[in-house]
């Protein structure tokens, strides 16, 4: 009989959308680091790759084995990522609540203990996000926490850096994260509700979360102590039914005309400062299964 697994009373949200091969290591370097969380709810959005049988007849196996609570919920088609990950906020049962994208894999093994940790140091502190990083060497930084400018242009903080630089090795308070994985209290959504579906399939929705959260008078914090592997744009490339162009556009264009007042208020980054930086990129069959550290 195995050793019973070090838990922590949380809930992790796992949206899928094809994209088998991510969404196994996903989940397996969820299992594989420590704790584990208590639930795992994944909501497939009508996979047709092999996803939703991995997730039926496979995962509940390993999750049972490290006494993990898991919960599945099938959808016909793609509803988008906000809706779906709104069903899993109702299925939720953890004092925590973690998003995670399909193409997310632990780098950190005390990833979710680390980000619970920064949440718990103060009250107001409602979001936690890590250093996500590029899954190949050197590793280099994708993203440590999001900055806007005045007009509501986006900055992804230290995009291409090296991940031991000084400037984004510092904990801090940002204007908002990505939610490719966040750690939250679960009364951040109790009070604000789930994520807007006027940005549905996705784009500007964490943001836009973010932000309602930081105007109820929560803190998002970025934690560099917490490292992440993240391949990039995986969990919305590759989908002919969806014009990421045209919704990135058109759910930015609403994310601005809301929060226009707050942003012009923030000391936020520089126009200048908001270019976006291609970077390369590669895929889980080049690149394997990166390493876990400690």
């Amino acid at each position: 009989m195995a050793a019973m697994r070090q838990m922590t009373d949380a809930t992790l949200i796992v949206v899928n959308y094809n994209k088998a091969p991510y969404t196994r290591a996903c989940l397996e370097s969820v299992l594989a680091a420590e704790p584990v969380p208590t639930q795992i709810v994944a909501i497939d959005n009508g996979s047709t790759d092999g996803t939703r049988e991995y997730l039926e007849e496979c995962f509940p196996e390993l999750a049972e084995k490290q006494g993990v609570s898991f919960e599945l919920i099938t959808n016909p088609e793609n509803i988008g990522a906000c809706t779906a990950r709104n069903q899993g906020l109702e299925r939720a049962e953890g004092r925590y609540i973690a998003f995670l994208d399909n193409d997310v894999l632990v780098r950190t093994r005390r990833w979710l203990a680390g980000l619970i940790e920064t949440l718990e140091m103060s009250e107001d502190v409602g979001i936690v996000g890590p250093k996500l990083v590029y899954p190949f060497p050197p590793y280099r930084i994708q993203e440590a926490g999001v900055a806007f400018s005045p007009n509501g242009r986006v900055r992804y903080l230290g995009r291409g850096e090296p991940r031991d630089s000084a400037d984004f090795n510092v904990r801090r308070e940002v204007q908002a994260l990505i939610s490719a994985c966040w750690v939250m209290k679960r009364m951040v959504p109790d009070q604000i509700g789930g994520l807007d579906e006027v940005f549905n399939p996705a784009q500007f929705e964490d943001f836009d979360f973010c932000y309602r959260a930081r105007s109820r008078g929560w803190k998002v914090l970025y934690e560099p102590a917490v490292e992440m592997y993240h391949f990039e744009s995986v969990t919305t490339d590759g989908s002919p039914d969806v014009n990421y162009r045209y919704i990135t556009v058109k759910n930015g264009m609403e994310f601005k005309r809301r929060w226009q007042a707050m942003l012009r208020e923030e000391k936020g980054a520089a126009e200048s400062e908001c270019q976006w930086v291609k970077l390369e990129t590669r895929p889980i069959e080049q690149t394997g299964i990166p390493p876990m550290i400690d």
